[in-house]
């Protein structure tokens, strides 16, 4: 089957896609295209994906770049292809080599992608709520600026995550939001009984065009309402899977 990747025209012409699920080889809960070496899937069948995912970004060998993903504001530059699985613990990562693809890893979470075409400078988070609100898409472009990129021409795009209708947290992941800054009341809308819904991309799209980018957007995509196009850690929990697929999203200059 064909992968299906997702584009926004705002990071054209840099190459870069948002990949669902289809396509893959894996099978069971992760069928489709699982990229997520740490999930319990078969380790052929991941790697296989993996492989099909850098031909299709035109990676050669080594040059498909992963992150030991911990939900933290942690960015790492990239300066030359990854050999073995030796993935340094960071949620960002940043480049301005020719030929590297940077790949982040989500379920339900944020993945971002950063451009500044003009002077060749990329990066790409894995935006959680924890991450996000710590200030991973801040600390990914102030890294992106110190290896030469221009901030007022840094675009950015959130790929599929999970949407407010979707996400519903108690009352003390509210309070904790509160708590550090009132505003964020705005990413909440209530739910049922003492339950509100949040809006991870609307929180995600105020702390990236509040750093000063040029443009910011999120695709629009809910990783939990499309089960045939994207796996959900969520969703897969709701309905008693023991595991689940990681989809994968991947910038290249």
């Amino acid at each position: 089957m064909t992968l299906e990747i997702l584009t926004s025209d705002m990071l054209s012409p840099v190459a870069h896609g948002f990949f669902t699920r289809k396509g893959g080889a894996s099978s069971g809960i992760f069928e489709g295209l699982n990229c997520g070496l740490g999930s319990s899937d078969q380790r052929e069948a991941v790697t296989l994906n993996r492989a099909r995912v850098a031909e299709a970004m035109g990676a050669k060998d080594g040059a498909l770049i992963g992150i030991h993903q911990v939900h933290s504001p942690t960015v790492t530059t990239i300066t030359e292809p990854q050999t073995g699985n030796d993935r340094p613990r960071a949620d960002g990562m940043v480049t301005n080599v020719p030929g590297l693809v940077l790949g982040i890893l989500t379920a339900d979470c944020q993945p971002v992608l950063f451009s500044d075409p003009d002077t060749g400078v990329i990066g790409a988070a894995h935006a959680g709520w924890r991450g996000t609100l710590d200030g991973v898409l801040e600390a990914t472009i102030e890294a992106m600026v110190d290896i030469g990129a221009d901030r007022a021409k840094i675009r950015a795009v959130i790929g599929p995550s999970i949407s407010q209708n979707a996400y519903e947290v108690g009352p003390e992941f509210f309070d904790s939001f509160l708590s550090q800054n009132s505003e964020n009341s705005q990413f909440f809308k209530a739910g049922e009984g003492d339950r509100y819904m949040f809006d991870l991309p609307g929180l995600g799209l105020a702390k990236l065009n509040a750093t000063g980018i040029a443009s910011a957007q999120w695709t629009g995509h809910c990783t939990y309402a499309d089960a045939d196009r994207f796996y959900s850690y969520r969703r897969s929990t709701h309905v008693g899977e023991a595991d689940y697929g990681r989809l994968i999203s991947c910038i290249r200059i």
